[in-house]
């Protein structure tokens, strides 16, 4: 009787072990087929609207302005970053539709990746920077001659890009891939996780939170200056409004696409490392995934701020239309 139950404990124990290892494949499958459905209805639409809208944006920039302007010098590279980034959506959303298999080869593979990074904190700081530039015109107008000239404009696009260049090609290193690499190239592997949490840390404070710190100080500082009637209204009205615009949209992109991502790929990135709350896990892959798809989503609302807050750059698009 004892090795009768024994055997009967060790048996329902190899059970479990079967079933939990089932569920777990479950899990991934399950993972793995919301990744399929969510990626490439995400990635096409962005393509299509990032391609014509950034595409317009760079022909306005430089074909229809007479006159250079330190703003429109920001926006153009920052349109150009997003063009550099959308191009690149097309081989994700194949990656997806093939079930994650990577086919491109490892040079491209890294190529992708990077691109990614590049084109997400060069748009952060490109919006950081705008939203200076209008805070400063109201707060300080006369610093803002200085800051407003096109040579310092331009030596802040090339620092913002050799920066941010040099530190994301840390993506660029096969070291940092996986076992599954190239075939899981766009998938984060388990061996990798310690690596990349160190990194995001980094990445987190100067990529991040520093910017979304600056681009709130700006908005809380532009609306009281503008609550102060130090000057007469009708003189400053469309610098006022072209800088609460600007702040505004800056600060809702940041909310919408920047933040949500920054959060859960952190958590993310601790589950893994940690093994942490098992239950949550198909939860949080979720959400990661949603959250990697509104970062996605930046590089075709730019445009929106071209629209709304450029100078002149509603009438020059209207002058297209009218030829």
């Amino acid at each position: 009787m004892p090795e009768d139950s024994n055997m009967t404990e060790l048996f329902s124990e190899m059970c479990q072990n079967d079933n939990a290892t089932n569920m777990s494949k479950l899990d991934n499958c399950s993972m793995d087929d919301f990744k399929h459905d969510v990626y490439p209805p995400v990635y096409l639409p962005v393509f299509a609207l990032g391609i014509f809208g950034n595409g317009l944006s760079i022909y306005v920039f430089l074909k229809l302005y007479r006159k250079k302007t330190p703003v429109n010098v920001f926006m153009l590279n920052l349109a150009i970053s997003d063009l550099l980034f959308v191009w690149t959506l097309p081989f994700r959303a194949t990656y997806y539709l093939m079930k994650s298999q990577w086919v491109f080869g490892d040079i491209f593979c890294r190529i992708v990746s990077y691109s990614f990074y590049v084109n997400m904190y060069c748009s952060i700081y490109f919006l950081t920077v705008l939203s200076i530039v209008r805070f400063v015109a109201i707060v300080h107008p006369f610093k803002h001659l200085k800051l407003n000239a096109i040579k310092y404009s331009r030596i802040i696009c090339a620092v913002i890009w050799g920066f941010v260049m040099t530190v994301s090609s840390v993506m660029l290193f096969k070291e940092r891939m996986g076992k599954g690499y190239p075939h899981k190239c766009l998938d984060v592997q388990e061996e990798t996780v310690p690596k990349l949490l160190v990194m995001n840390y980094i990445v987190l404070i100067v990529g991040f939170l520093l910017p979304f710190c600056t681009i709130i100080c700006c908005y809380v500082l532009v609306i009281k200056a503008l609550l102060k009637p130090r000057v007469p209204k009708a003189k400053i009205r469309a610098s006022h409004k072209k800088a609460v615009s600007t702040i505004v949209i800056t600060l809702f992109m940041f909310l919408l696409c920047f933040l949500p991502y920054h959060i859960l790929r952190t958590v993310f990135l601790l589950e893994k490392c940690k093994a942490f709350m098992a239950n949550c896990c198909n939860l949080l892959t979720k959400a990661a995934v949603i959250t990697h798809s509104l970062a996605a989503m930046n590089s075709c609302l730019d445009p929106v701020l071209y629209y709304f807050a450029g100078e002149n750059f509603k009438e020059r698009l209207k002058s297209i239309y009218k030829r």
